[in-house]
Parts: C-alpha cells; sequence; structure tokens
C-alpha cells in the first residue's frame, strides 16, 4: 500500500471521529484519522488532571491577559486557569460573527470528548416525527427503530449509566448501574411525581461516566475533575475508549496537526477520491487517497470543508447542490430557570463530587396539549449544601467566623432548562473569504439567531422551573433568566442535514453526501432537528450505524 493510500480516511477525532476510526479499522479497513491539532495521550498528557485548586497560580480562575487572549471564550464559564490548553487559539483560528455567536473549540486529539458534559440521551419519535408533523423544515429520513440498536451498540461500549425510567419519549438504554441521588433530590422527585400524577419526571442523569470496572478503564472515582483529562478512563473520551480499540486492531494510523482544507472529488466517477491536507507545522500540502472518507471535523468545520472542497462543479461547494448546505444552524438555548432553599435536611450531608446531575425530561407539547410555542425543554440540575465559600454575614469574624466555616451551609437546589432551537434556513454559515486565519484559509461566518419560537419558549422554562421546585416544598425560590447567545449551549447542529431528498438535504439516510455517496458525515453537521436533549450519543449511533452501511457498500463496490 502506497504511503498517502488507505481504505479508509477519518477527519476529527472528537466522539464521532473516535466512533468512526474505532468501527472502520475494527472491521479490517486500513484507516487513517487525521486531526488539525496537537496530539494529546491519554494520562500522560492530562498534566493538570491530579492538581488541587490550591496548585494553579491563580487558583484555577481567569487573568486579564486570558481576558484578553480570548474575546470568545471569556463570555462564559469555559474560560478558566485549569484546562486553558484544551480550547483554541482565538487568534490564530478567528471567524466572523454577523450575528453573536459564541463558538467553543477544542483542536487537538480527542477534540470536545475531553470536555463535553457527557450527558447521554436517547432521541426518540417524538423527535424525528417534529418536523413532519409541525410542517418545519423536512422529514427526518430515519425513525427511532432504525436508530434503537446503534444505541444499544454504542451505549454498551462508551459505559452509560443511568436508570431504566419507562418514559416513552426517552427511552431507555442499556444503561450501566446508576449513580444515586441524595436525599433532598429523592424527596423533590417523589414531589414531582406525586404532584404531576406520572406527567413529569426527574431523573438521576444519564451519564457517560462509567460505575462500574470497564475495558480496561477503571469506574469513576467521583472527583467531578472531568474537564482535565481522566487519568482512570472513568468518563468515555476518544482517548480511552475509541482511540485504544482503534488502535489494537493495527489498522489505525494517527496523523496530527493535519488541517484537512479539501474533499478531492473526481468529476468522472462521482466519487471522492480523498483530501488534501495542510500541515498546520510546516505548511506543507499533502494528499491521501481512499475509498471512503468521513467528515467529523465537527459541526461547522466540516461545512467548513464541503464549501472549500469541488467548487469547480458547484460554486457553494461539495453538497451545496440541494442549496441547503450551510442553513439550519441550531443549538439548545439554555441559561434559564430557578433555584431555591431547602428545609428540613440540616442533619444530613453527601458523599463524594459526582459529577452528574439530575434531569427532568420534556414534559410540554407532550400528548395533545398544546403551548404558544411548538417544541419542547428539560431541565439538567442538583441539590447540594452550601460549603465554606458562601457569604458569611459581616458579624461572623474570628472565632465565630471559624465556626461558621466547620459546619456545611443551607441546603439548595436549582435547574437549568434547555430548550429546542428550530432549523430556520437563515440561521447560516458561509465563506468569509476576506478574513483568513494563522494558514492563510478563509473563515467561517456565523449568521444566526434564537427567534419567536424560543423566545415564548423561555417563558415557560422559567416559570415552570420556579412552579415545580416551590411545589417540592423549597422556599425563596428565585427565576433567572442570564441571556442566551447561540452557541453557547456547544450543541451546535445542522448545516448539512440528512433528509429524503436530494433537492432539500445534504445527506440521505445513511448519512451519506448526496453528490459525493462514498463521503459520509455523522457529527452534528448531520442533525436535522435538534430535540432537546443533549446530542452527542445520537451522532455516536449514526457514526456505528453509518460505517456498518459503509463497509457493506464497499463489499458490494457501490462506492
Amino acid at each position: 500500500m502506497a504511503e498517502n493510500v488507505y481504505d479508509a480516511i477519518v477527519v476529527g477525532s472528537g466522539i464521532s471521529g473516535g466512533w468512526a476510526a474505532k468501527e472502520l479499522s475494527e472491521k479490517g479497513l486500513k484507516t487513517i484519522m487525521l486531526e488539525r491539532g496537537r496530539n494529546i495521550e491519554h494520562v500522560k498528557d492530562y498534566v493538570n488532571a491530579n492538581k488541587h485548586p490550591w496548585d494553579f497560580p491563580h487558583r484555577g480562575r481567569r487573568t486579564q491577559q486570558m481576558i484578553e487572549d480570548y474575546p470568545v471564550l471569556r463570555r462564559d464559564y469555559p474560560l478558566q486557569e485549569t484546562n486553558l490548553e484544551y480550547w483554541v487559539n482565538e487568534k490564530e483560528s478567528p471567524y466572523t460573527e454577523v450575528k453573536r455567536f459564541d463558538w467553543f473549540r477544542g483542536y487537538h486529539v480527542g477534540g470536545r470528548s475531553l470536555m463535553w458534559g457527557r450527558q447521554s440521551y436517547r432521541l426518540s419519535d417524538l423527535d424525528f416525527e417534529a418536523n413532519a408533523k409541525d410542517g418545519i423544515a423536512v422529514d427526518w429520513p430515519i425513525r427511532y427503530k432504525d436508530l434503537a440498536p446503534w444505541y444499544s451498540y454504542v451505549e454498551k461500549f462508551s459505559g452509560i449509566s443511568g436508570s431504566k425510567d419507562g418514559i416513552p419519549h426517552l427511552p431507555d438504554g442499556d444503561f450501566m448501574p446508576p449513580m444515586d441521588m441524595n436525599c433532598v433530590e429523592k424527596d423533590v422527585a417523589k414531589r414531582i411525581q406525586d404532584h404531576y400524577k406520572g406527567n413529569r419526571h426527574m431523573i438521576i442523569g444519564r451519564v457517560a461516566n462509567i460505575t462500574q470496572p470497564h475495558h480496561n478503564r477503571v469506574n469513576c472515582q467521583y472527583r467531578n475533575k472531568c474537564w482535565l483529562g481522566c487519568p482512570f478512563g472513568g468518563y468515555f473520551s476518544t482517548q480511552s475508549a475509541t482511540l485504544p480499540a482503534a488502535m489494537a486492531t493495527g489498522n489505525l494510523t494517527l496523523r496530527p496537526f493535519s488541517i484537512v482544507t479539501k474533499v478531492i472529488y473526481d468529476k468522472d466517477t462521482k466519487r471522492a477520491k480523498g483530501v488534501e491536507v495542510l500541515d498546520a507545522e510546516t505548511n506543507q500540502t499533502y494528499e491521501y487517497f481512499a475509498k471512503v472518507i468521513f467528515l467529523n471535523a465537527s459541526t461547522l468545520n466540516t461545512t467548513w470543508i464541503l464549501m472549500n472542497s469541488a467548487t469547480d462543479v458547484w460554486d457553494g461547494g461539495l453538497g451545496s447542490s440541494s442549496g441547503v448546505l450551510g442553513h439550519n444552524l441550531m443549538d439548545h438555548h439554555f441559561r434559564v430557570g430557578a433555584s431555591g432553599e431547602v428545609e428540613g435536611y440540616e442533619d444530613k450531608y453527601y458523599y463524594g463530587r459526582r459529577p452528574n446531575g439530575i434531569y427532568i425530561p420534556r414534559f410540554r407539547n407532550i400528548n395533545g396539549e398544546k403551548r404558544d410555542y411548538i417544541r419542547g425543554f428539560g431541565y439538567q440540575g442538583s441539590a447540594g449544601r452550601e460549603g465554606w465559600s458562601r457569604e458569611i454575614a459581616e458579624m461572623n469574624i474570628g472565632g465565630e467566623l471559624k465556626d461558621a466555616l466547620s459546619e456545611p451551609g443551607k441546603w439548595t437546589m436549582g435547574i437549568t432548562a434547555f430548550g429546542e432551537t428550530l432549523p430556520y434556513h437563515e440561521n447560516k454559515v458561509t465563506l468569509d473569504k476576506n478574513t483568513k486565519d494563522k494558514w492563510g484559509l478563509p473563515v467561517l461566518a456565523i449568521d444566526a439567531e434564537i427567534k419567536e419560537n424560543e423566545k415564548k419558549m423561555r417563558i415557560d422554562m422559567m416559570e415552570d422551573a420556579k412552579e415545580m421546585l416551590e411545589q417540592s416544598g423549597l422556599k425563596n425560590v428565585n427565576t433567572f433568566d442570564a441571556g442566551y447567545a447561540m452557541g453557547q449551549g456547544i450543541h451546535e447542529m445542522g448545516t448539512a442535514r440528512m433528509g429524503r431528498d436530494p433537492k432539500s438535504s445534504v445527506l440521505n439516510a445513511n448519512n451519506q453526501v448526496w453528490d459525493a455517496p462514498n463521503v459520509y458525515i455523522t457529527d452534528g453537521a448531520a442533525m436535522t432537528s435538534a430535540g432537546c436533549q443533549n446530542p452527542s450519543l445520537t451522532y455516536m449511533a449514526l457514526t456505528a450505524r453509518a460505517v456498518d452501511h459503509a463497509v457493506g457498500e464497499l463489499k458490494r463496490q457501490n462506492i
């Protein structure tokens, strides 16, 4: 085999790219995985994983220099000292905001699989049928039954802990034993169940933290330091799970510092031949060739690659023949909810630092209910006791201060809603050829915002939170809407959607690009609608399913 010729190419090494590499290499294909950023080796390169807050020069907080250097990241919680190197250098990799869009990226091996929130929920037919029923955008080309066995497949390997709750629109999965709610959460869950007569539920989060040893990974240690990289392999990441499995086959080559600039398209065969790569360190250009290509560069970067590809055939790039490439950008809008105080548990506490919380699945616009908006939202949150950093009354000084801080504070509980954003055609990305990155490449211009449907939904997201907490006995319940800008959910989706018709979608039911059927896309770009659940588990399932299809098509010589 020539040095630059493989059976398969995978672009990107995050959650979906890692899965593509694992599945392709395990099925016997000589595969190269191209990552635009640096390598991060499991355990060895988690340099801050065992540090305490006092081990950091600024106790983990942000500095004025960081605020200056990261004008986008500083808009929300990711900007802090402990894992700054995991986030993109914004001066090297800028983008254009036609409207504000907070694009939080990680360019390194593993991508955001090292920093993700790990909440892992299945979509249901409530989600897959929603566009068709509402007359919005286009219909998903698949239904839950098409993805259900693949959800099970990826759950079993990844290790998802959770409880089987029997909620039809939040299907149960193949779970490890769940983490436990604390005493206050259990009480609130029962009160919600009783008051709403089983029509609303509060469950423990379904999370990609293993609760038992699994595939040479040690179960979660309840350190709640996941965003630093876990030397135990306690949560699912490319480094802890899919990359070791792929490497074990002997079929995978990993090449970091490899910026894929375009897919090489053959006009005669109407297939992709390979990809062009710019070495991020040397600025040298290389070409790699393969029979099948998986684009998993993350939602917006995958679409950027398509827009740069085959422009001699389609002005808008590969996949643009439908007119929808780059359109229908989605996220989950959030930063709205309520919190309050809990009385009567002063003699109770909890153990460990659980890297998980509670989940309240969607309950709006289900079973015939009609609000003044469509779709819905779910809540994430937790209960806990205030610690030493709580506000201390001014009278507490000296010994009184020490006495106060030696005891935990009052119990509180808060919940934050995550709402579905509709796929609007006008929410889009385009190429800004007048602005270049460090490597002289054109950047993306992002033009997206939430609209009236989401704004109306946010009222319920806040008021329903208040009602549920008050009905559960909490005191001094306060609502909040901290404001939201597209991108802050870090769940960007759409821009190269699946569909049933090449005239209105970029991908078919098997995640193949209509214009080049040996190119598959299974990251967030493929999403036809967003649901309100965290989407990464769906990317995993779509990827495993698409690889199975691709290998079958290769054997049949159809691609």
